[in-house]
């Protein structure tokens, strides 16, 4: 059976992050199950010129059959449900307000009610918060969410693989996030001592 990774988008900076880590996935045989905020949905039109929210529109079309998509207003959709086994989740990007609203366990979407459960069926919870400075708010929410069982992951990209453009500055941070849903993949973020 092949690995099982529910992904969320909400609406923080971030969508080429959101959309390398979808060919990773599908490239790996990994099933994405995907739920967009509408300000996710947002984001992608306005960061990444998407045009529709499905495989196409993700560049991913040889892949649908791994791809399935869920209304984030269908609170009944499979991925809410604690029943639904899967490998981990990832929110991608993460927004302020998702975190405050995981950390607070509100589950007014789809996306927030995948986190809650994830938590508490003691899933991998992978948040991705694209949000900088940080404020204490945050910062007591990025804590709660970690106290919970939940792995903060800052869309913090590395400098030490002596970057050559955006796309290998994408391609580290996927790489990392991968990584932390085990995930294999051959991205270049393995550390090599030079001296």
């Amino acid at each position: 059976m092949n690995k099982r990774i529910v992904v969320g988008v909400t609406g923080a900076s971030g969508s080429p992050y959101l959309l390398r880590f979808l060919r990773v996935l599908v490239e790996g045989g990994v099933d994405v199950h995907l739920a967009i905020s509408s300000l996710g949905k947002r984001l992608l039109v306005e960061e990444s010129g998407v045009k529709s929210f499905d495989a196409d529109g993700f560049c991913i079309s040889d892949y649908c059959d791994q791809l399935t998509i869920h209304n984030d207003n269908n609170l009944g959709a499979t991925i809410a449900s604690g029943t639904f086994l899967h490998d981990g989740m990832i929110v991608l990007p993460c927004s302020s307000n998702t975190l405050g609203a995981i950390a607070s366990g509100i589950t007014n979407t789809l996306v927030q009610r995948a986190a809650a459960v994830t938590l508490k069926e003691r899933r991998t919870l992978v948040l991705a918060h694209r949000e900088t400075p940080i404020s204490l708010i945050d910062l007591r929410n990025l804590t709660i969410v970690s106290e919970a069982g939940g792995t903060i992951a800052p869309l913090s990209p590395g400098f030490y693989m002596m970057p050559e453009s955006i796309e290998d500055l994408v391609d580290f941070m996927v790489g990392k996030l991968a990584d932390l849903l085990g995930v294999e993949h051959a991205l270049p973020v393995r550390w090599t001592p030079t001296v």
